[in-house]
């Protein structure tokens, strides 16, 4: 899948902020309104979520949503690699 290191990015940074509160996937699910194995499957990348659901996740972390995707302190050279969909 192409960019596949940014829904990868993402996941790590919802286990990051979900381990930092001590939060187990089953409280985020209670927290969030999402399944358990949805939220599995964000932090493993292999979901690709909604705008909104993004903005669940900031809510319940309380944090906005620049703050949420503020993957720079997880790798940094993620974003060179990133490919529109017009490039091959």
């Amino acid at each position: 899948m192409t960019n596949e290191f940014l829904l990868n990015e993402f996941g790590e940074r919802i286990k990051q902020l979900r381990s930092d509160r001590n939060y187990s996937q089953e409280k985020l699910s209670f927290l969030t309104g999402f399944h358990r194995t949805y939220i599995g499957m964000i932090e493993r990348g292999e979901r690709n979520i909604s705008l909104s659901n993004m903005a669940v996740f900031a809510k319940v972390f309380e944090l906005n949503l620049s703050e949420l995707l503020n993957f720079k302190s997880q790798n940094p050279e993620s974003y060179k690699n990133y490919q529109t969909k017009t490039e091959k």
